[in-house]
């Protein structure tokens, strides 16, 4: 009979990191370049009901006599890693990448280490020395590995493939790093992300607009829809357990009752 009450508590978990999935989408549906996730669940694997000290056929002997599931566990949380839509800035500063690939950005966290991260934001700006950074003052790497710097007193171009011009000449040229798999990829945080062991870089097939910023691929009718199926689910487990506890309720306190 407790069976039903741990498939609805593992419903009601795996409704919950839906949920928590969902509201990060929604919450981060105006942040530049993000990309939306989602998440997948899974039945538990058929566990073997067993008779235990039971002498009508072996002394002993535990003897199978059927299976039963054990309800939804999470399964495992993606990245949904589709374009977005561009919005008009006509600041040359901002970047958008059409096509598949990632900004390089030379990261440096608060103990000093540099890295190197991938980002699809490229709201950039151009500090006191000239050089390319984001928001957070992180830089922005060029095809050379290094940090890109151009005359900020000057205006400047940004060719489709990258090729930064200024002053009749080019300067510098943005680098866009693909991967043969995103399985690879993983969330850093500041909407960058990080390669784990096994990634592997690829040539990217894309374009960079200048005068655009890549807007999230969120959308936020479907994932108020979703949310609304997930309520529905996560309300249903819970009367599922409201059952269960008034059933007990009524074997323990009442039945046999004199």
């Amino acid at each position: 009979m407790l069976k039903g009450l741990y498939t609805a508590y593992s419903g009601m978990v795996n409704e919950q990191n839906r949920m928590d999935v969902l509201t990060n989408n929604l919450a981060n549906a105006a942040t530049t370049g993000y990309k939306k996730e989602g998440s997948t669940s899974r039945s538990f694997k058929d566990e073997l009901a067993f008779k235990i000290k039971d002498n009508s056929e072996a002394p002993n002997i535990a003897r199978r006599i059927g299976t039963m599931n054990m309800g939804v566990k999470i399964g495992e949380n993606y990245t949904d890693y589709s374009q977005g839509s561009f919005r008009i800035t006509d600041n040359a500063c901002d970047m958008a990448i059409s096509g598949q690939g990632f900004f390089a950005i030379q990261f440096t966290n608060k103990a000093g280490d540099t890295s190197t991260k991938y980002t699809r934001d490229g709201s950039f700006t151009l500090n006191n020395d000239g050089y390319l950074v984001t928001k957070d003052g992180d830089y922005v790497l060029g095809t050379d590995e290094n940090p890109i710097q151009i005359d900020p007193m000057q205006d400047f171009t940004v060719e489709q493939d990258g090729t930064i011009w200024q002053g009749g000449a080019p300067v510098a040229e943005i680098q866009v790093t693909d991967f043969e798999d995103y399985n690879y990829l993983e969330h850093y945080g500041e909407n960058y992300y990080q390669p784990v062991e096994g990634a592997e870089e690829q040539p990217a097939d894309a374009k960079v607009y200048s005068g655009y910023l890549e807007a999230s691929n969120v959308q936020v009718v479907s994932e108020m829809v979703q949310m609304i199926s997930v309520t529905r689910a996560y309300e249903t487990n819970q009367k599922i357990i409201q059952t269960y506890d008034s059933s007990l309720d009524i074997a323990v306190n009442q039945l046999g009752k004199l």
